[in-house]
Order: C-alpha cells, then structure tokens, then sequence
C-alpha cells in the first residue's frame, strides 16, 4: 500500500466510526435507559400453564429457564394438612384420571370429582394430572404422568436453581363463597406459612388470594411478608347489601364501592391483581371489551404505593395496551409472548437461569 492510501486510511477511519458513534449514543439516551430500567413483573401463571402442564416442577424449571420475574400458582391443603400446588379445589376430570385406590375398596375412589380437602397427599399422588395436554392451549407440553406437588417442592426447585431473583406469589386457593369446599381458613393459613417459613425463602415469596380474610390471617402470622389483594369485580359486591364473603369482613360500599380505597385498608397489602378487563377472556379490538385496570384506578393505586399486576392475560396486543396504561406486571398463560414485548420494547428483562 502506498503512503498515500495509508495516509488517506487513517483520515476515513474516525469519520466512518462517528455515525455508530452517534447511534451508541442515542440509543443510551437517558430516556431510553430509564425504560430500559424499569422493573416491570413477568408472572408465569401456575408456572406457564400455555406452555406446559401446570403446576408441574418441569413448568416452573421451564419458566426459570426462560426468565420469569415472578412464578404464580395455587395451593390447597389435604385431608392430612399437607400444602399441594393445585388450583382447582376439586379434582378436575379435564386434567387429571384415576389410576388405582391407595388401598384396595378405598370408598373414595374413584378420586377425581372429589375435593381436595377430603383426600389424603397418598390419595392425590394417584391422580395422572399430565395425562392430557389441556384444551385450548396447543403449543402447551404435557408432562405425562405427572403427579400433583407440594409446595415444599417448588421452594425447594427456585432453591436448586438459586433464583434468588425470583419470587414466588403463593396463593392461598380458600373458596370464600363455599367456604366447606377448601380447608378451614386458618389452618390453611397456617400450614402455608409453615411451609414458607420452614424453607427458609419468606423473603422470596408473596401471598395473594381472593379472600381477604385470608390475607389478614397470614398478616398475624407473618407481619413483614407482602400480600397482594386479588378480586374480579363480582366478588366486590358493590350496591350489595352486607359484606361480600371474599373481602374479610369488609364492605367495599363503606368504601365507595372502590377496589383501590378498600384493598388498601388492609395492612400488609402491597400489591393489586384485578382480572384484567370484561369480558374476562376477551381482547382489545372486541365489541364491547373494556378494561377493569384503566388509568385512574392504576393512578390511584400508584398514589397509595401499590402495584397493580392484573390476570390472566395471553393476547400480545391487550397486554401491550395495559402496559402502556402503567401496569407493573402482568400475570400470564404465555410468559414467552410477554417476555418477547419487553424486548421489543427494550424493557429490562428477568434474568434467565440454567437448568439443574
């Protein structure tokens, strides 16, 4: 090469490099990194049920994998007050089958159609729960022959994974309508905060329920950990004679009728999960769809230092407008979509964790 072109080279060099310089630069912008910053909770509902069969240890792992803020599932507890990570209060013919009696001419069996609460760990542990992939969620992979779990075994999976940036939102599945249906209120507390507790991660997990009397007994129990209030708008009862049985004694119309104002009078609530608009399954774009969630009901929250995190929703356009409405999570079927709006979106995602 001659001196010239050498010459010429290291003139061309530096001007070729300011446009990427340019856009290094705008890309750091200080708006873009603020959004880029902002903590929004990726929740994979009963572990990514649309993803795989739910409840199940290999539907947690997948949504560790993947890179989950938050891993969301249910519990109900046992003839034999064990914790088991179900959401159905009676066994549901849909996701699980009978294989054979604990012993034989058990007068229970058949199992499925029973609830919970009147079955031992022993007589649920029979049930195939993955023996089907569930209907209307096609890319869903079921776990064959899959057996309920104990909560103790999904603290104990976030554990091997040490996803120490992870946490847990444990909902205590108390039917407050049916109150016979699922175990007594407080021992079902109890043994959910016992399980917690024991395994050493209370700092990891949130409790969140429908009945808020259930989130003023674990408050006694344990003052610190963060509740998150669930409700639809039915279980409110607004205009209603009385206290809806959901809300712990409380009238939401002493309130205004305000989910806001009357989930905040309870201590230790941090957060709120409305579902996420009406019709519940439906989508932005329907007739006749609209939010629950809107502006000034996250506004108002906002105001009072509450989060809002609404359920259950899988449609990428109706979970894009939400977060454009200032939600702080969203509770999800499908984490996979949800996470790949954050990218798009250049949103800071949840960390990912190898399996182990």
């Amino acid at each position: 090469m001659s001196l010239r072109r050498v010459l010429l080279s290291l003139v061309l060099v530096p001007l070729l490099a300011a446009p990427v310089t340019a856009r290094a630069a705008t890309a750091d912008s200080p708006e873009k990194a603020s959004h880029q910053k902002k903590h929004f909770d990726l929740q994979a509902h009963r572990g990514g049920l649309g993803m795989t069969t739910e409840g199940s240890l290999e539907g947690f792992g997948k949504a560790l994998h993947l890179g989950v803020s938050t891993l969301e599932l249910d519990t109900q507890v046992t003839k034999d007050s064990k914790v088991v990570v179900t959401h159905d209060r009676k066994v549901s013919a849909q996701k699980c089958r009978d294989t054979a009696p604990v012993t034989p001419g058990d007068a229970l069996y058949p199992y499925v159609g029973k609830l919970i609460k009147d079955l031992t760990l022993r007589q649920v542990k029979t049930l195939d729960c993955g023996f089907q992939q569930l209907p209307g969620h096609p890319d869903q992979e079921a776990v064959k022959d899959f057996r309920m779990v104990e909560l103790r075994d999904v603290l104990h999976l976030v554990k091997r994974y040490k996803a120490h940036k992870v946490t847990l939102n444990v909902e205590t599945k108390i039917e407050a309508g049916a109150p016979e249906e699922t175990a007594p209120r407080e021992l079902f507390v109890r043994r959910v905060f016992e399980e917690i507790k024991r395994s050493g991660m209370a700092k990891q997990v949130t409790i969140q329920s429908f009945d808020w009397g259930s989130l003023r007994a674990m408050h006694r129990l344990a003052p610190r950990w963060p509740l998150v209030a669930l409700t639809n708008y039915d279980f409110l009862q607004v205009g209603k004679p009385g206290a809806s049985p959901w809300l712990g004694g409380i009238d939401v119309d002493d309130f205004g009728g305000d989910f806001v104002d009357a989930a905040a009078s309870i201590e230790g609530v941090k957060a709120l999960s409305p579902n996420y608009g009406f019709p519940q399954n439906g989508k932005i774009g329907d007739p006749g769809f609209r939010f629950y969630p809107d502006k000034a009901m996250i506004a108002k929250a906002h105001a009072r230092g509450l989060k809002v995190v609404p359920w259950t929703c899988n449609d990428p356009d109706t979970i894009a407008a939400l977060m454009d409405m200032g939600v702080d999570g969203i509770i999800s079927d499908y984490p996979n979509r949800v996470r790949r709006i954050m990218t798009d979106r250049g949103m800071h995602l949840p960390k990912a964790y190898e399996p182990r």
